[in-house]
């Protein structure tokens, strides 16, 4: 006896069918769900630096480095100058590496200008942002002469009227050719500052001014550089070398790893 097999038809759903298109035009319509707003970061809060501790942390810079010196290479005022302003968002190194050429032809500002804006790109041009950087040389070093009689100014406003040249520049020129006391706040300066809880601050402007009220006197004309150099050196921005760190015992840092 022959078996009989009955087919079975699938039931259709209750719900119709929407074309590819009109379902693309739905989900546009639909509304976008509310973006997460990403916390804001602070400096942390921690007791502040007694004088006395302030003054430890200074005192054992200056014991374990009593000179130090910029690592920038420059030959007078106007070279450093131009060196500063060429270090923006790169190293102190890949500067250097490209002015020790160039101030050999053109250490003043009639001479820069003689050199040109194009030649001076070949000199810098492996230094990043050089096209623009090129133009601000040229630009700052035909007001030094119009305005300045080729000489670099010695007041803060001056200099940062100067093409290319910021608060930061400013601070690293009067410190560095004229001596003043002046706190130039870079990246490394501002991540030991807040860091440590020697000097924390929300924006560069605000660990320069309380750099310049902590810090005694005494140790104001290199204390920058001290900072830089911890920065560069001890207090890494992923990976700090704490076992290694002069200051370790008066750091406030939470997360120090002695």
């Amino acid at each position: 006896m022959a078996k009989i097999t009955r087919s079975i038809s699938a039931k259709k759903s209750s719900v119709p069918s929407v074309p590819k298109k009109s379902a693309k035009k739905a989900a546009k319509s639909l509304p976008k769900p509310a973006a997460k707003k990403s916390p804001k970061i602070k400096p942390l809060k921690t007791k502040p630096w007694t004088p006395a501790e302030v003054h430890e942390a200074f005192s054992r810079f200056r014991k374990a480095n009593p000179e130090p010196k910029g690592e920038l290479e420059h030959l007078n005022p106007y070279t450093l100058l131009v060196a500063v302003v060429l270090s923006a968002q790169a190293t102190d190194a890949g500067v250097n590496k490209a002015t020790r050429a160039l101030f050999e032809v053109a250490d003043t500002p009639q001479k820069m200008l003689e050199l040109g804006e194009e030649k001076l790109r070949d000199y810098i041009r492996t230094i990043g942002l050089y096209r623009n950087k090129a133009k601000n040389v040229i630009a700052l070093s035909k007001k030094l002469i119009a305005e300045f009689g080729g000489e670099v100014p010695r007041t803060r406003a001056e200099i940062e009227s100067l093409p290319g040249a910021g608060r930061k520049t400013a601070n690293v020129v009067l410190n560095m050719a004229y001596g003043e006391h002046t706190m130039a706040v870079d990246t490394h300066v501002f991540r030991v500052a807040n860091r440590t809880g020697l000097a924390p601050g929300n924006t560069p402007l605000e660990v320069e001014l309380e750099l310049e009220r902590v810090v005694p006197a005494e140790f104001k004309p290199h204390a920058h550089h001290w900072l830089i150099l911890h920065g560069r050196y001890t207090c890494l921005a992923r990976k700090p070398r704490c076992e290694v760190c002069l200051i370790n015992d008066l750091c406030r840092w939470p997360e120090k790893t002695v």
